[in-house]
């Protein structure tokens, strides 16, 4: 006797529907094979499949039983496939017999050897998926059912142990199907305020700058200037996320194993800031089976790197491709797949290896050559990617003193959004959301100047020696800029301030 029930592969951010065929047959005694390019975890689950049986409802027969995950060619990993292949053996074995039609019914979850269903990643894309084509009702274990419930237009039952979902195909006792979801909130990271931050009004009007136009920035200084807080206020005066952004976030989260059992929706702005000794694995993804990276868990959100110059080089440069595209392509043995990475970069390092070149208080140490080596670690196409460089000096006793406090994050905030809303109208029916994804020819229909801008605009690509990109991203930021000013037009002092971030040494 055979059987079949529907489960789904999750590879990348999306996820494929997998037929799990079981079939009893004669022959050797006590064989349970498991065939359809399965990895390790899904290998091993006919262990803890035969166990969670024998533990929550009979023991398997000892005829020999194959299972077979279709399609072959797609490779199977996880241990996601327990449920499934289990209630497709206690069919396949006569111990189960399903009431109503189950073709329209899809399984995912992990088994205890008790027969527990266990929380497993990816849940989000199987739910999507499994909505898409046409499938009815989905039982997921009951930690990933407010995740799986976002997707609105499909039944998904919470399941604890194995024994409830047997009696509930046969129609013994029915499981209650999961209510609507309400988002709750999941913070990545404490937002800090502006009103923190004393003096330095040059480094919060970039900050702001680079928030309403999803600007990467870098910043420079001497340690103690008040780099890291700054870079961790970005995140309070960003928009609040839309409900697709939510949504692409939470589907990198629960596939990355991040998502908390229990949770549905991120609807906060990611914040990450990974060590300056992370891999270029870690950075961008990959492994064995490839998995997102610090670069699309920052997708939608703020990637802080401190020490920006401590990074190896070769790291960083695997930044160049997401910085421009907004999307990582990793290969590897298992396949080819392509992470989102639209994140905002904020980079923080010292002007120098002492860290005081320039400070008005300490004396650098360092030598010219060793000043111009710290400086080469970050290679010139990196550089040419960051649209905002600022200075961040030490801030001096009186404003660290001054009882009064800046403008807080909720003001700058409010100017943001005005500027977002500006760009979301000038974008519509486009798929930029924001000046900095602008194209080359987006840029001229959108950033149109007048004479005295392009003559400043040409004598500072002259002077400086700018390159097209650069001369592309500055005039993305005079955009930003003048949006800040609720101003149509790009005009000349839009440009000059845009003019005054690019780095003054290269």
């Amino acid at each position: 006797m055979s059987s079949k029930v529907l489960s789904a592969a999750v590879i990348g951010l999306e996820a494929e529907i997998v037929e799990v065929e079981a079939d009893r047959g004669g022959g050797e005694h006590g064989i349970f094979s498991i065939v359809g390019l399965p990895d390790a975890a899904v290998s091993e689950s006919r262990e803890r499949v035969r166990s969670a049986i024998k533990n929550s409802h009979s023991r398997l027969n000892s005829n020999k039983i194959t299972v077979n995950l279709a399609p072959a060619d797609l490779k199977k990993h996880g241990p996601s496939y327990d449920l499934p292949i289990a209630i497709s053996v206690l069919i396949a074995t006569g111990k189960l017999h399903v009431k109503d039609d189950h073709s329209a019914m899809l399984f995912v979850g992990e088994l205890a050897l008790n027969g527990d269903l266990r929380p497993v990643n990816g849940i989000l894309p199987v739910a999507l998926r499994a909505a898409k084509s046409g499938i009815k009702t989905l039982f997921v274990p009951a930690a990933n059912a407010r995740e799986a419930k976002l997707v609105g237009d499909i039944e998904v039952m919470p399941v604890n142990d194995l024994n409830q979902v047997v009696r509930h195909l046969e129609g013994e006792k029915a499981i209650e199907p999961m209510p609507g979801s309400d988002f709750d909130f999941v913070n990545s990271e404490i937002i800090f305020d502006m009103s923190h931050i004393r003096g330095q009004e040059h480094v919060k009007r970039a900050m702001e700058i680079a928030a309403a136009g999803a600007h990467n920035m870098m910043m420079s200084g001497p340690p103690g200037s008040g780099k890291t807080l700054i870079a961790r206020t970005m995140p309070g005066i960003l928009p609040n996320l839309t409900l697709p952004e939510a949504l692409e976030i939470t589907k990198i989260y629960s596939v990355a194993g991040y998502l908390p059992a229990g949770a549905s929706l991120v609807t906060s702005r990611p914040f990450r800031s990974p060590h300056h000794t992370a891999s270029g694995v870690a950075l961008v993804g990959g492994g064995a089976w490839p998995r997102p990276g610090e670069i699309s868990l920052a997708h939608r959100g703020v990637l802080f790197l401190d020490e920006f110059s401590e990074f190896p080089r070769p790291v960083l440069e695997n930044l160049r491709q997401p910085l421009e595209d907004g999307v990582i392509h990793v290969s590897r043995a298992a396949g080819n797949l392509s992470f989102p990475a639209k994140f905002i970069l904020v980079s923080a390092m010292n002007p120098c290896p002492c860290g005081y070149l320039g400070d008005r208080e300490k004396n650098c140490v360092c030598s010219p050559m060793q000043v111009m080596n710290y400086k080469k670690k970050i290679s010139g196409p990196i550089i040419d990617r960051i649209d905002i460089h600022i200075e961040v000096p030490r801030v001096k006793f009186d404003k660290l003193a001054a009882a009064s406090s800046g403008e807080r994050s909720e003001g700058i905030k409010k100017r943001v959004e005005a500027a977002r809303r500006i760009q979301e109208s000038r974008f519509k029916g486009t798929s930029f959301i924001a000046n900095s994804e602008m194209t080359s020819e987006a840029v001229k229909n959108f950033c149109p100047l007048d004479d005295i801008s392009k003559t400043l605009l040409k004598n500072a690509v002259e002077s400086m020696h700018l390159s097209a990109r650069a001369y592309f991203r500055i005039l993305k930021l005079a955009r930003t800029i003048a949006d800040l000013s609720i101003s149509e037009k790009v005009h000349s002092e839009h440009v000059a301030e845009a003019l005054q971030y690019r780095p003054k040494e290269i």
